[in-house]
């Protein structure tokens, strides 16, 4: 809608939240009532409400006094009332939306309102957060108010034994990691009992940071593997090969903007010699690209990739002897996540650690396919705007901006280009100095772990004048995936005046940056002390020490404020404009002033691969000279047009995988649909009596073609598979040789001698026994075949994307 229209009528958005208004006010209009109500009746509206649900009435009917009651259940637990944004922002949650709320307003607070509503249903709500840590405060914190009003709360972490995870399901609220969920769904679908099951469904879900779970991770299936043929010495001797050869880069293509690296003609003549010359190459074969050398290819494309696409330090590190993947957009660790294919394997070799035995899918699911299971979805963030179409696409939600309690004072200033990385770091040193020597505390984000720590050591070493005194070396902290267990202690300290802090994209995500310090964060690295001394410390000690610190941070507050509130610096804008608006919503929080600004230079990654020429020749018209930078709206665009198509590749690349899983969810969702019923089923034996049915239909019709002479039987054949596959030693022979016998006649007796031998198994071990088996043979063998075609699939997928070059659809 042109700007002048929006203006006169509003926009779409603006539209949508003053529907809401209408009901706020009915939410408003009963709080008296509510502040009159005892704690104990406050307690009982949780089973009068769940007896009007039973009688008929909705959540939609229910939903005024339900979040009037939240309100005032967290007034009376937490010290805190839901603003009517917040009310908001809850009903798009109900409505399975996605509730895109800045920094600092409350979206924990939010997701109180239409988990509390939904949990009426009694049938769970799941609520998902980004790490472990989240999910424990969260529902520790939360709980309060849930318990406060009569519901349970459980929660999900790494490490968990099954019982635990039960009753952590069990509970009308669970918190975790959609990783925790995505795995105990998969493991659902490979234990032989129902007891042994752990989730009862998927009922309502709120996904918070839902850009970064249902978008980010959205590349990387989930999946359950077991192990397999060890070749990890094959790996070694692959790395070796392709190091080698690298050494001549007229041996390989390195696309950048792709994220692809191949062999050229040259290359993979020089690599056969090499490989044929090591006995690598399959005997009697005509070359490097026979079929009979597909696994050797296989492996030197990954060592290839491994050495030529896979960073230290950026895609990974190396802890303790182990390869630990690094999430380009959180900056976390992903602790227990591999690459398939062989490819961690490859940078294992290329590390020199332990390399890890391939593994077998067992079971996988993509993120997408996942929480499509729940019957209603929503979802939270500060940046999701950017993203709305593929979250319309592919996960039929709506995404609505809910207005900020306060106005945002921050101020965004334009980027600067420098034409060097060189330049650039004087510029952010420069800009550090200034902000530390006033006492502003400063944000300075990076993109890899490499890039942090490079800027921390030119900040130690930085000289500078304080005092009129020279100074060497500006305190500072690093916040990444190396030290991710003091970020909460990190983040509480940010905006100290004066404080420095070097973040990944990591930069405390689910968790506020408050002027000042954190309040709670503080009080509980107290209490934590404390403990540590073994000293027990008591709710007054505990509220006489919280009203100390809560003074102390008033005070830094205002100073921090007067300096100008905390200073985001960004030191390379993210292929994502919403990690770059991530970085930025770090301050401002609240109505808080604050200023975000990014130095960039032309030797940045993304700038360089993307934009190069653009860049190069906006430069050269301005005349730009050493140490200068500049900043104009060209340049904006320009860097605008670069991080679109970085977006456009990466929608295309989630939206072809999930088009992959799509053929495998309708196939997974039937077999595990299959399983499940023969799980839950008390008497297979029908079903046993089929298949063994089936297989001597299918035995007898290979040996003994329909259409066949009774010479041209393979009487010898059927015998053995008879003996391997049903355990009968039978005189097949001497049935063929009778005057005038039939393959059917044959197959009947067959039937006949293993019905009779699982009528004598049975009276042996009895009836109950052989029920179990029975089931028990069943599930393992679509476990089996599920596994198999699981293995057939991936191969396919490899092979198949070649139908592209012919301009055929892979699919």
């Amino acid at each position: 809608m042109p700007g002048w229209l929006n203006k006169l009528f509003g926009s779409s958005n603006d539209r949508q939240v003053k529907t809401f208004a209408a009901r706020v006010g009915q939410i408003n209009a009963l709080e008296p009532k509510f502040q009159a109500c005892s704690d104990a009746d406050l307690r009982g509206l949780t089973e009068a409400f769940r007896a009007r649900l039973a009688k008929g009435e909705t959540l939609d009917q229910l939903l005024p006094e339900a979040f009037a009651a939240v309100r005032e259940a967290s007034k009376r637990t937490l010290g805190q009332r839901h603003y009517d944004v917040q009310m908001s922002g809850g009903m798009v949650l109900h409505k399975g939306g996605i509730a895109e709320m800045r920094t600092g307003e409350g979206k924990t607070l939010v997701a109180t309102l239409a988990t509390y509503l939904n949990a009426l249903a009694g049938k769970g709500v799941h609520v998902i957060t980004v790490n472990d840590y989240l999910a424990r405060r969260d529902a520790e914190w939360m709980s309060q108010v849930y318990g406060f009003l009569g519901m349970s709360v459980g929660v999900i972490v790494n490490g968990l034994s099954q019982p635990e995870r039960q009753r952590a399901y069990q509970s009308d609220i669970t918190y975790g990691t959609n990783n925790e969920f995505g795995f105990d769904y998969l493991r659902d679908n490979l234990v032989y009992s129902p007891a042994d099951m752990v989730q009862r469904g998927h009922h309502f879900v709120i996904v918070d940071e839902v850009d970064s779970i249902l978008i980010d991770e959205a590349r990387t299936p989930l999946i359950i593997s077991g192990p397999t043929e060890d070749r990890s010495e094959f790996y070694r001797t692959m790395d070796g090969v392709v190091r080698e050869l690298i050494l001549d880069e007229d041996t390989y293509d390195l696309d950048e903007k792709q994220k692809q690296v191949l062999l050229t003609e040259y290359g993979s003549e020089k690599v056969e010699e090499m490989l044929e010359a090591g006995g690598h190459l399959a005997p009697d074969s005509a070359g490097l690209y026979d079929p009979a050398n597909i696994s050797v290819v296989h492996h030197l494309n990954q060592a290839l990739r491994a050495n030529r696409l896979y960073t230290r330090d950026k895609d990974y590190i190396v802890k303790a002897g182990e390869v630990i993947l690094i999430d380009e957009f959180t900056g976390r660790m992903m602790t227990g996540r591999r690459l398939s294919e062989g490819l961690h394997q490859a940078i294992e070799a290329k590390e020199k650690v332990e390399v890890q035995p391939e593994n077998q899918t067992l079971a996988s699911v993509t993120i997408q396919n996942y929480f499509r299971l729940y019957g209603k979805l929503s979802g939270m963030t500060g940046t999701a705007a950017t993203e709305a179409q593929e979250f319309g696409d592919i996960y039929n939600m709506d995404v609505l901006e809910i207005p900020t309690n306060r106005p945002i004072a921050r101020i965004d200033i334009d980027d600067e280009v420098y034409r060097t990385e060189a330049e650039k770091n004087r510029a952010i040193l420069a800009q550090i100095e200034d902000c530390y020597l006033k006492g502003q505390p400063i944000l300075i984000g990076t993109v890899s772990i490499e890039k942090s720590e490079t800027l921390s050591e030119l900040l130690s070493k930085h000289k500078f004048e304080m005092d009129g005194k020279p100074r060497s070396g500006i305190p500072h902290q690093v916040l990444n995936a190396r030290y991710h267990e003091q970020e909460a202690g990190i983040v509480a300290e940010a905006g100290v005046p004066g404080a420095v802090t070097i973040a990944t994209n990591m930069a405390g995500r689910g968790t506020d940056i408050q002027l000042g310090g954190n309040v709670d964060m503080l009080v509980e690295r107290w209490r934590t002390e404390q403990r540590g001394l073994g000293i027990e410390v008591t709710p007054e000690q505990t509220f006489a020490h919280r009203a100390s610190i809560e003074a102390e941070i008033a005070e830094r507050k205002q100073a921090a404020l007067a300096a100008g509130g905390l200073y985001v610096l960004g030191t390379e804008r993210h292929e994502s404009r919403r990690i770059d608006n991530q970085l930025r919503g770090r301050t401002g929080r609240q109505g808080d002033p604050g200023v975000s600004k990014f130095f960039l230079s032309c030797e940045d990654d993304l700038l360089r691969i993307f934009a190069g020429e653009r860049l190069d020749a906006i430069m050269r018209t301005f005349g730009v000279q050493e140490g200068e930078a500049i900043t104009h709206k060209w340049l904006n665009g320009a860097i605008a047009t670069a991080q679109r198509k970085v977006e456009q590749r990466n929608y295309e690349i989630r939206k072809n995988l999930l088009k992959y899983d799509d053929v495998v969810n309708d196939q997974r969702k039937a077999v595990f649909e299959q399983r499940q019923e023969f799980m839950e089923a008390e008497d297979l034996s029908e079903v046993a009596v089929e298949m063994r049915r089936d297989t001597v239909e299918e035995l007898v019709e290979r040996h003994l073609p329909p259409k066949a002479y009774a010479e041209q039987w393979d009487v010898q054949g059927l015998t053995e598979r008879v003996k391997d596959t049903l355990g009968l030693d039978l005189p097949i022979t001497e049935w063929a040789a009778e005057d005038g016998i039939a393959d059917a006649e044959i197959a009947q007796r067959i039937n006949a001698a293993a019905d009779a031998r699982a009528a004598e198994r049975e009276a042996l071990i009895g009836a109950a026994q052989t029920r179990g088996m029975e089931k028990n043979f069943l599930l393992q063998t679509i476990d089996l075949q599920w596994r198999e075609h699981l293995m057939h699939l991936d191969h396919l997928r490899n092979v198949i994307g070649l139908r592209g070059y012919g301009q055929r659809d892979p699919l």
